[in-house]
């Protein structure tokens, strides 16, 4: 199991995030990854979060780089960075585009793809293991890790279809990647059907499954805004007549769980909960199927029974 974080934007919502961040920590994660804003706005803050996981804690951070809209030359420096800092294990993104910026192009000198960063990172990561016999050692120790991203039903913002991801991935992987997240999806059969379609076109690096708590209908449709993956309306309904926010609690991880669980003895590899800041709704759901955290409400959601009436997943 893993998580995301997400820097805090402003000093007020430090003391909070570092909570939050506690409590995850304090459930064992095999990582955590720390988001990094696609303009770059979020780098330095987030250079902080992972040194101070890495200096204060025994969990593995997982940095976060995109390289929409820079130089190769900066992407290399902040890449420099993160290693120097200790970082060996990194999220390779491209990132989304200015959506206030119609007549936005990409930097000729820019590194504009996924496959471009990975390349850049192993040929980063080559120079500083060349140029210093103790890199290389540690290098050779702790060899560079490198996690992609892909959309099992399509990338809805790029206008890719599911075969394409599938075309995406197993490049991503030819390029150097070690393990791939998915996209949020909201059925067992999204993730399932996308995992034997890639096998089949040969990706063989674990692909793990990434799920968002389905406890706040707001929350849905806002990541609908941003990713363009929309939450079934089934669910909106239910979660929208539900009286108060503990009811949407206690329906939305019944739910999550489910689908956790049918993803889980599909053979997935593992989950990675998109938490949005929020310890409560990723550790309930991570409990209910049995993959550790504590329920915030002293309750084993494990042995709680389904709520009635939720629509198969």
């Amino acid at each position: 199991m893993s998580f995301e974080l997400m820097p805090p934007r402003r000093p007020a919502a430090a003391p909070r995030f570092w909570e939050t961040a506690r409590r995850l920590v304090d459930a064992r994660p095999d990582f955590v990854s720390v988001t990094y804003g696609a303009g770059g706005g979020d780098r330095d803050t987030a250079r902080d979060v992972v040194a101070t996981l890495l200096a204060g804690t025994s969990v593995l951070p997982v940095a976060h780089l995109t390289c929409v809209g820079a130089s190769r030359e900066d992407v290399s420096a902040v890449i420099d960075t993160f290693l120097e800092a200790g970082v060996r294990t990194v999220l390779a993104l491209r990132g989304d585009p200015p959506k206030d910026q119609p007549d936005w192009r990409p930097p000729a000198d820019g590194v504009h793809s996924s496959l471009e960063l990975i390349a850049l990172l192993r040929e980063v990561e080559a120079r500083r293991c060349e140029s210093d016999p103790s890199t290389a050692l540690r290098g050779a120790a702790r060899p560079l890790t490198i996690a992609v991203a892909t959309f099992v039903d399509g990338n809805v913002q790029a206008g890719t279809t599911r075969a394409q991801e599938v075309q995406r991935l197993l490049e991503k992987q030819q390029a150097g990647a070690s393990f791939a997240i998915t996209q949020l999806f909201y059925e067992a059969t999204s993730y399932t059907d996308f995992v034997t379609a890639a096998r089949a076109a040969g990706v063989t690096i674990p692909i793990l499954a990434g799920l968002l708590p389905t406890t706040d209908p707001r929350r849905l449709r806002r990541v609908e805004e941003l990713t363009g993956v929309r939450a079934p309306q089934h669910l909106l309904d239910a979660l929208d007549a539900l009286p108060d926010a503990e009811a949407q609690h206690a329906y939305g991880t019944a739910y999550g769980t489910e689908l956790a669980q049918r993803v889980l003895d599909a053979g997935a590899p593992g989950l990675h909960v998109y938490t949005f800041n929020q310890f409560r709704p990723a550790l309930d759901l991570l409990e209910g199927v049995n993959l550790g955290g504590t329920p915030s409400d002293g309750v084993d959601l494990a042995r709680r029974p389904w709520v009635p009436s939720i629509p198969a997943v």
